[in-house]
């Protein structure tokens, strides 16, 4: 999981506020936290009636943590080294972890098969708490190593919590309480909110230690390039004569599609005798591509492997910077497809990053893990939360 599915960032943590806030606490979190390998609701689950759902007694509640989980926010519940893991950052995770599962439903479905195995021996749930536990384990290790290496946080960071948080005060009509349970509704305290983006801090800290231009670790335009072939990345333009509608994904009649086959080969001959290929394919591209993505990729794809359709991605992978290949068939049509090179200094904070945590992932720092653990019932976690949320939903709207 890279940075960017790990760290949360100061902008978009309070833009989630300001937006519970502004929208009557509707929840606009970065689902990026943890996901099922293949994004879909085991059988089984159900969605529950948002009127089934009681509303939490907020005034009753003076540790969200305690109220959802079962546990005090500051209770330890695994150690890192010499870090510790505390349940309210166990909780947070396991919120935006199932928020993120969830997200791809709209909110239809709440209620989810906490028992079902989902891998021999591991149920839906401990799936759900193992995908937070390794989040808050990252943020951990973050930590742990800034702490072996003497680093510590800006003091500037929480400065600018504390500004941004006074913000959200005054636009909630200087009504605390407001900011306060909208964070609620996310698994969040302004305490945690600094915690985490100290950890960001932390995170570039130990990248600019690590493999900083004054490192020794910088790495070259070469080990780039090794990284981008390790991640499967690779770039290209191509020219696509669709067999199919577009928009209704059906195929065109035969007569059509052998048309489109000789309109590519025709193409594929002027490129061929062109003495510049390259400038000669742009030209043919913007007049003759059906590419309904051409407008927003003028300069060609990024991406890598396993994100494009098959035929496509092989006849890609098999030609060298600057080649073009031969017609490709695929599902979508005939394309002739330019492979382009990668600037290595686009990609080097990409290659930091994936470098820092292969380095995060060798420590092998040791995790003890609390008894309170086994307090944290993860469906009944959810349906606490749930009841959380409408209370703060409720008080928003009035």
């Amino acid at each position: 999981m890279k940075k960017t599915k790990r760290l949360l960032g100061l902008t978009l943590a309070l833009a989630t506020a300001l937006t519970a806030l502004s929208s009557c606490g509707g929840k606009n979190v970065d689902f990026t936290a943890g996901s099922l390998p293949d994004g879909s609701l085991p059988d089984g689950s159900s969605s529950a009636d948002a009127s089934q759902i009681t509303p939490m007694d907020l005034s009753q509640v003076t540790d969200p943590c305690l109220s959802v989980s079962g546990l005090a926010g500051d209770e330890v519940v695994a150690t890192l080294g010499e870090t510790a893991i505390t349940a309210g950052e166990l909780s947070y995770w396991l919120n935006r972890t199932i928020e993120n599962y969830l997200s791809p439903f709209n909110g239809q479905m709440t209620t989810l098969p906490w028992d079902t195995e989902m891998a021999e021996g591991v149920t839906f749930s401990q799936y759900m708490l193992d995908q937070a536990m390794d989040a808050a384990c990252f943020h951990a290790s973050l930590r742990e190593l800034a702490r072996q290496e003497s680093l510590t946080p800006a003091p500037s960071v929480a400065a600018e919590v504390d500004k941004q948080y006074a913000n959200l005060v005054v636009q909630a009509g200087s009504d605390e309480n407001r900011v306060i349970h909208s964070f609620w509704s996310s698994m969040l305290t302004k305490d945690l909110l600094i915690r985490l983006n100290e950890n960001s801090d932390l995170y570039d800290q130990l990248q600019e230690l690590y493999f900083g231009e004054n490192s020794g670790h910088y790495p070259t335009d070469a080990e780039v390039n090794a990284y981008l072939d390790r991640s499967g990345q690779y770039r290209a333009k191509h020219i696509l004569l669709a067999t199919i509608d577009l928009d209704t994904r059906e195929p065109l009649d035969e007569t059509a599609i052998a048309q489109k086959k000789a309109a590519a080969d025709d193409l594929l001959s002027q490129l061929r005798a062109a003495e510049d290929p390259i400038a000669l394919f742009d030209t043919l591209m913007n007049e003759y591509s059906e590419d309904t993505g051409l407008a927003a990729n003028p300069d060609g794809y990024t991406t890598r492997k396993g994100e494009m359709v098959a035929p496509f991605e092989q006849a890609a992978l098999a030609l060298k910077d600057g080649e073009i290949s031969d017609v490709v068939e695929s599902d979508f049509g005939y394309h002739i497809i330019l492979r382009l090179p990668m600037n290595p200094d686009d990609f080097r904070d990409e290659c930091i990053s994936s470098l820092l945590e292969e380095k995060i992932e060798k420590a092998e720092l040791d995790l003890a893990k609390m008894d309170a653990l086994v307090k944290l019932d993860v469906g009944s976690f959810w349906d606490q939360m749930l009841s959380l949320q409408s209370a703060v939903q409720a008080e928003l709207a009035g």
